[in-house]
């Protein structure tokens, strides 16, 4: 039996011991080498070739992937690493560091419960690491430090050891300060890397080598060792005495938690049932024979098996023939098989438990977000919160008119497997648009529905998305009548305060209102609204709330739905733009209602609260919004005036300007 093939067997048998299993993610800016890392630790562990580790980037397996020298999709691979005489199982997720795959890194995080952040000696903290330290601590995973591409800094920079030092507790200091902005005050200062207790690693992931205190006290190697071995150009030598695998998976193992330990603060975290009923204690507990709880994290699409679902099992055992209800979802899927992932190879078993990250067919109603649960009317998993939103469109059509309802399928599809992908549909017009995080995102995904597809498509020039708002309050309320005279709505708007708009973003205020009402309630009163006011909301629609202030008017509860719906509608489809509105806070200040239901019926209530709305929006003032980027420029101080003069021609704002050595840094919104 091979190596890999033993390990595969060692890591079935390890499946159910939770304490010795560590879920992590890998994220950093773009090309700060996180692919090069994956690949080292799997072949230390024996999945792979170790003359190809870093060559070969066995997690970058898609054509694109490897064209582009880039990380696309997040991979995941099972290894098993022996640490203290003791076999563990580590689970790895690799993620994209361009920033148009942040969505990815997003729902990565979710899954795993620790990460290691990567960041290059030579560039430092960067605005991608900046983002992917937040988007870890927003799920509350714990994340370490690695420092790569050390030998940059001897072979290209020339640095003595001291200024390698200097360097080193720059990145340290810059990391912490980062993460103590973010995590929430139970954890400040209990997170920070440090040098002394391990947690924070230095080397390079391409020449398969990295050093940290535990190590340093095992081999009896120093700073000034590796800065002669590296001077001496003897990397050989390095990646012998000190392999990368061993010191990193050291590390995981020591600092990072198990599923047992990181259960207990991550499902209040992740989830908002109740905690003491039976599916929540399990989940909390990592309970291996409690109720079925899988967080699905992302889709892959086989040509062979069909959709993959891969996610996080937080409670229970999912197996083959299993029947399973997808949240939100009518009616049962059948598990076909379970799997799990070593890089492109899946690995199938017979169950995955609790605590374990699983591949499985047969789930036909998932979506990268959803909750699998045994039991149909469990509480779904929070939505994933993603730090920028899908802004640039670009229409799509067949070339030639039979692949039409194909194309149909196909762009329904690639939604489900990149949520962070927004399609469209216009049965009317027969318009199709597809909408992403940037135009490479959109470039990658055309890609994808000509080659994997085989779909031959136009698509237009990309454009960018808007939201409609008002800049002030409606001057009075306005009224709207339904198409038989008998029933009236009057409506005033106003723009929400900034707060109560990054709360809807941050999810800490539900869209169900019904269900938690009084949570909803404390949250907008802490946030400043009257209590009259939280009192009153009753729909949530993205950034955007519905409240009725009204006092004793008759029928008015029964047409509550229809008011929702009217509401729904308007703010998918502003006034102005007919694009969707953000940051809007209606209120129903009056209502005259017919007494005889027939005449209060749908097509009386809608039209005349949509109507209301739009003209509520139109007499405030209406504003569009524009997406912003934040841009990061380093520059040779002889280019600088080009890049000004670049930055001035495309309405750039130049936050600030630092210089740092012969270069210098923009800071552009």
């Amino acid at each position: 039996m091979g190596r890999k093939e033993d390990n595969i067997e060692k890591a079935k048998n390890l499946m159910n011991k939770l304490s010795r299993i560590r879920n992590i993610g890998i994220a950093a800016h773009i090309d700060h080498g996180k692919t090069t890392f994956s690949d080292n630790l799997l072949a230390g562990c024996g999945m792979m070739s170790e003359d190809l580790a870093g060559k070969q980037l066995v997690l970058d397996y898609e054509g694109q992937e490897q064209d582009r020298g880039i990380t696309i999709n997040t991979a995941s691979a099972s290894m098993v690493h022996n640490f203290e005489g003791k076999e563990y199982l580590i689970n790895l997720l690799d993620t994209p560091g361009h920033v148009d795959f942040g969505g990815d890194v997003t729902r990565a995080m979710r899954a795993v419960d620790g990460a290691i952040v990567v960041v290059c000696a030579v560039e430092g903290a960067m605005p991608q690491t900046e983002t992917v330290i937040r988007q870890a601590i927003k799920e509350k995973v714990k994340p370490v430090l690695f420092v790569n591409k050390v030998d940059r800094l001897i072979n290209e920079l020339k640095v003595t050891p001291e200024e390698m030092q200097q360097r080193f507790i720059k990145i340290i200091h810059k990391y912490n300060e980062l993460l103590n902005k973010i995590v929430p005050e139970d954890l400040k200062g209990k997170w920070d890397v440090k040098v002394e207790d391990g947690t924070v690693a230095f080397g390079s992931a391409y020449y398969n080598w990295a050093i940290s205190a535990p190590y340093m006290k095992k081999t009896g190697l120093s700073f000034k060792d590796i800065y002669d071995y590296l001077s001496a150009e003897d990397q050989k030598s390095l990646s012998k005495k000190i392999p990368i695998h061993e010191v990193i998976l050291d590390m995981v193992i020591s600092h990072l938690p198990s599923p047992a330990e990181a259960q207990k603060f991550r499902i209040p975290n992740i989830w908002r049932g109740d905690k003491e009923s039976e599916i929540g204690k399990s989940m909390i507990e990592c309970k291996e024979n409690g109720p079925l709880a899988l967080m699905i994290t992302k889709i892959i699409l086989d040509p062979h098996a069909g959709e993959i679902a891969i996610g996080r099992m937080y409670s229970g055992k999912i197996e083959r023939g299993q029947e399973v209800y997808v949240a939100g979802m009518p009616g049962k899927n059948r598990v076909q098989q379970v799997n799990v992932m070593v890089a492109i190879d899946r690995i199938a078993v017979d169950f995955v438990s609790a605590g374990n990250i699983v591949a499985v067919t047969g789930i036909k109603d998932a979506i990268a977000g959803s909750t699998v649960t045994s039991d149909p009317d469990a509480e779904p998993f929070e939505r994933i919160v993603h730090v920028s939103e899908p802004v640039v469109t670009v229409a799509v059509e067949a070339k030639h008119t039979k692949d039409l309802p194909k194309l149909i399928e196909v762009l329904r599809s690639i939604s489900k497997a990149d949520p962070s992908i927004q399609v469209n549909i216009n049965q009317e017009t027969g318009e199709n648009l597809m909408s992403g995080m940037g135009e490479l995102h959109l470039e990658i995904t055309e890609y994808r529905i000509k080659n994997d597809h085989k779909l031959e498509i136009i698509t237009s020039e990309p454009i960018v998305v808007y939201r409609e708002s008002v800049s002030k309050k409606t001057p009075s309320k306005f009224e709207g009548k339904s198409p038989n005279k008998h029933n009236r709505f009057y409506i005033e708007v106003e723009p929400l305060p900034e707060n109560i708009i990054k709360a809807l973003h941050d999810n800490e205020i539900p869209e169900n209102v019904k269900k938690y009402k009084s949570e909803v309630l404390k949250t907008l009163q802490e946030l400043g609204m009257s209590k009259e006011e939280a009192k009153g909301v009753f729909a949530v629609q993205g950034m955007n709330l519905f409240a009725d202030v009204t006092k004793g008017i008759q029928y008015l509860h029964e047409t509550r739905p229809l008011l929702e719906e009217a509401f729904s509608a308007v703010m998918k489809s502003g006034p102005t733009a007919s694009e969707p509105c953000q940051g809007i806070f209606v209120r129903l200040v009056d209502a005259k209602l017919h007494e005889d239901a027939i005449h209060r019926g749908p097509a009386q209530v809608i039209p005349a609260a949509r109507n209301a709305i739009y003209g509520a929006i139109a007499s405030s003032d209406p504003v569009l919004l524009e997406p912003m980027q934040k841009v990061f420029i380093s520059t040779p101080q002889e280019l600088m005036g080009d890049a000004s003069r670049e930055l001035n021609q495309r309405r750039a704002e130049v936050k600030d300007m630092i210089t740092e050595g012969d270069s210098n840094i923009f800071r552009v919104m």
